[in-house]
């Protein structure tokens, strides 16, 4: 099983691209907090390079920038490619199958303020989204149409 939940800021602007059959790619890293303090008492983070496909990547690039919050469910990938300088390079990325902003425009906006935006709060100008793994999914093909829109699970139902 390859599967990777990470919540982190971007480090950078999401780079947007477009491959040769015109499908958008969007490149970027996020900085992870690790959970323990150093000696020092300061708190160190990973620096993990992040890729997105499709309507995805649209979507980053137009509603995130520098420093955004969010939250990735993905999968480690691993590649390599001859430099320039003819000596191999080896990477390492997370490619996103869904993702959710956890925080708006204003809050990030308001840089210095003791105040901002709870990250549940809806915003007009950030719409919060979660991507299903296929960006081909068939609302008739969902296999529980037919329960209604609440489905009742007894504790007795959980094999755990």
């Amino acid at each position: 099983m390859n599967k990777v939940f990470l919540v982190g800021r971007l480090t950078r602007d999401p780079d947007l691209r477009y491959s040769a059959g015109n499908s958008a790619i969007v490149r970027t890293s996020i900085a992870v907090d690790r959970q323990f303090q150093n000696q020092a008492g300061n708190r160190e983070a990973d620096f993990i390079s992040v890729v997105a496909f499709g309507n995805r990547a649209e979507v980053m690039k137009k509603y995130l920038t520098k420093g955004s919050q969010i939250a990735i469910c993905g999968r480690i990938q691993t590649g390599s490619y001859d430099g320039q300088d003819g000596k191999r390079v080896y990477t390492t990325d997370v490619v996103i199958d869904e993702f959710q902003f956890l925080d708006t425009r204003g809050s990030r906006n308001q840089a210095g303020s003791s105040e901002t935006a709870p990250t549940d709060a809806p915003s007009e100008d950030v719409p919060q989204y979660d991507f299903p793994a296929s960006d081909n999914m068939n609302v008739e093909t969902d296999p529980f149409k037919d329960f209604g829109d609440k489905i009742e699970i007894d504790d007795s139902d959980l094999p755990f």
